[in-house]
């Protein structure tokens, strides 16, 4: 079996709270990262990826390459997909950019209601974590989560169309449609109000913090296999 790794879309789930908010252990592991080191166990046990996926997702997928584009635009500068995967012994990633200077993941709202406009703060811990992973694996200083407002891809409208009649036992009809459509895409909404971005940098020491919760977790994993022996 493969020696344990932390993805860095994870690694929240074994550090807690973003340690300027007062995660300052370097031991224990909480119940939230015992269960998803019990499912990674689980997964390699029986050779099986649990894949999850959602509307929210399916939009963040379709819309990356367009997303990266339309900032592009905004900012006057090429910005490309980065396509390499990187690691070291605790940690393994694919950051969204990489620049000379930092690293931008971006992140697809669903919509204008899930849009953090009004948010002064990053309150996602899984992405704060995410963003020093990256910073840790490509050697970069400063981070920038970027959520975007992109228009969503028609075959999801016409998903949340179907299900929206199927739920109310109604008819489709070209209000229904005209309805979602306004209601899921942004083409008459200005620029400044589709970006919001939240930056930060590396601490000196974090590395540190990560390395010993990764070396906690194949502790956990160890005792787990041990167990069904």
């Amino acid at each position: 079996m493969k020696n344990f790794k932390i993805r860095a879309s994870a690694l929240g789930k074994i550090m807690g709270a973003p340690r300027n908010k007062g995660d300052k252990e370097k031991g224990n592991l909480s119940q939230t990262a015992k269960t998803y080191l019990e499912t990674w166990l689980k997964e390699q046990l029986y050779e099986k990826r649990i894949n999850f996926s959602s509307k929210y997702t399916d939009k963040g997928i379709e819309v990356e390459d367009l997303s990266i584009d339309f900032l592009s635009n905004i900012r006057n500068t090429f910005l490309a997909k980065n396509e390499k995967n990187f690691e070291n012994d605790f940690m393994t990633g694919t950051p969204d950019i990489i620049l000379k200077d930092k690293i931008i993941d971006i992140k697809n709202s669903w919509s204008f209601a899930t849009f953090p406009i009004f948010e002064n703060e990053l309150k996602n811990k899984d992405y704060y974590w995410q963003g020093i992973a990256y910073l840790i694996l490509a050697e970069r200083k400063k981070y920038e989560v970027c959520y975007l407002l992109m228009n969503t891809p028609e075959e999801l409208i016409e998903r949340e169309i179907n299900s929206h009649c199927y739920k109310n036992n109604l008819e489709r009809s070209t209000e229904i449609d005209l309805h979602f459509h306004k209601l899921l895409t942004y083409d008459n909404v200005s620029s400044d109000l589709r970006v919001k971005s939240y930056t930060f940098e590396l601490d000196n020491d974090i590395e540190d913090l990560i390395n010993e919760k990764v070396l906690k977790a194949r502790q956990y994993i160890n005792e787990l296999l041990k167990n069904i022996k």
